[in-house]
């Protein structure tokens, strides 16, 4: 079995790469990731997973469409994803300043809330798509945390504005319930145990 992982995400990549299995990575450039505003908060992971996921079901239909330096095989999978972070059915996307991530680091402080990853698991003969839900639970965060978390890890390409493997994680994070690596942004354990079913079918 080889992978493609649609993901410019290091995080993402580094967690792939734990599970053994080679992997190249690709990205289709402007993918539409909006989602309906009546989408249920722990659905839109798995909704965006699947958008991420349509464009590249052309290059099971059509070999021109690959690009020249991909070599599929009947046995690649593509794996696509998406995380979002949500306290009080809110979701908070990438912080666009210093103030934004303030404020969503406020919001999670001192209480629990929810982390979604979507993932998509795409072959020529099966596809499969589902959603992990982790609960995330922070201690009360002065503002001097906050603040000395954003001036120095800059999360600013991070749902939520914080990263669990970092500083703020290590300090903060009180209890998790479900999968640690679905905060990192891949429930590996999870598509492991796809990847198996999928072998069989391949």
């Amino acid at each position: 079995m080889k992978l493609i992982l649609a993901s410019n995400s290091p995080r993402r990549r580094e967690l792939l790469g734990g599970l053994d299995i080679p992997y190249e990575v690709h990205v289709i450039k402007g993918i539409d990731e909006s989602y309906p505003d009546s989408l249920p908060v722990n659905e839109v992971a798995g909704f965006i997973a699947q958008k991420k996921a349509a464009p590249y079901k052309d290059w099971f239909a059509d070999t021109q469409s690959v690009p020249s330096d991909i070599k599929m095989t009947d046995d690649t999978v593509i794996v696509t994803a998406d995380t979002v972070v949500a306290v009080d059915d809110k979701i908070l996307g990438k912080p666009v300043s210093k103030e934004d991530a303030h404020s969503m680091l406020r919001m999670i402080s001192g209480r629990t809330h929810q982390v979604y990853t979507g993932v998509c698991l795409m072959s020529a003969k099966c596809e499969k798509h589902f959603s992990v839900s982790t609960d995330v639970t922070f201690r009360k965060l002065t503002d001097e945390e906050i603040y000395y978390y954003i001036d120095n890890y800059k999360p600013f390409d991070k749902a939520g504005a914080y990263g669990i493997q970092e500083w703020i994680g290590y300090i903060g994070v009180t209890r998790l319930e479900g999968s640690y690596f679905n905060v990192m942004g891949l429930p590996v354990q999870r598509i492991n145990d796809e990847l198996r079913m999928m072998a069989q079918l391949l």
